[in-house]
């Protein structure tokens, strides 16, 4: 048994690989088995069990060669991000939808249909929302990013009907705090504007304060990606689709969790500069979900952002450290 995970070498790519490799992911990863990543560059991750191949995502020859009679589950991550998207649309179609097509049809060619785990995004979600999304809301997206995993959605929910993979659609919430450096998504300032001011650096907030967010911390996005890998296909039925649970926060009330545990210094390094067009993006997507049926499949949420912030502060004192 072997598991692909493609964008193995990004952000969350290389946190799920880790966890799959501790022993608490036993059962996703038994003994003998092995984890593939497949990005443009290499997984820096270094473990016996892990094989790291550089590579287009969206290449079909490689995908055929990767997605073997040995693979069981497949971690679909790999994704131009949402503002690069909007500004790249060759770039997006390619990566966030030639790709799903290619990866779909390599497991479509194994005679044992494999698990298949699609990181998609609330920015399906579009139009007039109401207050709180439930699970029949219709998608309708406003960016080139959420047209693109909207259809991957849809492709995922037909190869599973025809029963050429046995598919789960996480829909992720936005994600914060991210460390590292800032990317070139729409959302990329959820986690600068704590990330930044808690090493001591300047961030701009571009939305209004009282924009309201549906956010996640990494840790909880892993754990429920692979409670999503764990689910039985029975517990899912035909929906295939899952709106991951996060907490619903306003910029304003991050901000103020960022001044309950780091102090008013840490706020006055956030400027509030707009700019309309990721106001625009951003702005579009839902703030808050009904978690009935996630919650009774299991899945948990963050308990409230002060919890994030201090989850982050760890981050960078055990880094730190090192």
């Amino acid at each position: 048994m072997n598991i692909v995970v493609t964008g193995g070498a990004g952000f969350l790519g290389q946190r799920l690989i880790h966890a799959l490799l501790q022993s608490a992911a036993s059962d996703l990863l038994p003994a003998h088995a092995r984890i593939v990543s497949l990005d443009r560059v290499a997984c820096p991750l270094a473990d016996p069990r892990l094989l790291s191949r550089v590579g287009d995502v969206a290449d079909s020859a490689l995908l055929d060669e990767l997605i073997d009679t040995e693979t069981a589950l497949v971690f679909h991550l790999a994704a131009v991000v949402s503002g690069q998207a909007e500004a790249d649309f060759d770039l997006g179609m390619r990566v966030n939808l030639d790709a799903i097509r290619a990866l779909l049809e390599a497991c479509r060619q194994r005679a044992r249909a494999p698990k298949l785990v699609f990181a998609s995004s609330l920015a399906v979600f579009g139009g007039e929302l109401p207050e709180r999304v439930g699970e029949d809301q219709a998608t309708m997206p406003q960016s080139s990013y959420g047209a693109q995993k909207a259809i991957g959605e849809l492709l995922v929910a037909e190869y599973s009907r025809k029963g050429f993979i046995d598919g789960r659609i996480c829909r992720l919430p936005t994600i914060s705090v991210r460390p590292g450096a800032p990317n070139a998504a729409a959302s990329s300032f959820a986690s600068g504007i704590i990330r930044e001011p808690l090493m001591g650096l300047p961030s701009n907030c571009p939305v209004p304060l009282d924009t309201r967010l549906w956010l996640s911390s990494p840790e909880r996005v892993i754990a429920n990606l692979l409670h999503a890998a764990r689910l039985d296909a029975a517990a899912l039925g035909a929906q295939r689709t899952l709106n991951l649970p996060g907490i619903s926060v306003t910029v304003e009330q991050m901000l103020d969790s960022l001044e309950r545990l780091a102090g008013e210094q840490a706020r006055a390094l956030v400027t509030h500069q707009h700019d309309p067009r990721v106001a625009a993006i951003v702005c579009s997507w839902p703030s808050d979900f009904d978690l009935q049926r996630a919650t009774a499949l299991g899945f948990q949420g963050d308990v409230d952002f002060d919890a994030v912030v201090a989850a982050h502060q760890r981050y960078l004192e055990v880094n730190a450290a090192r």
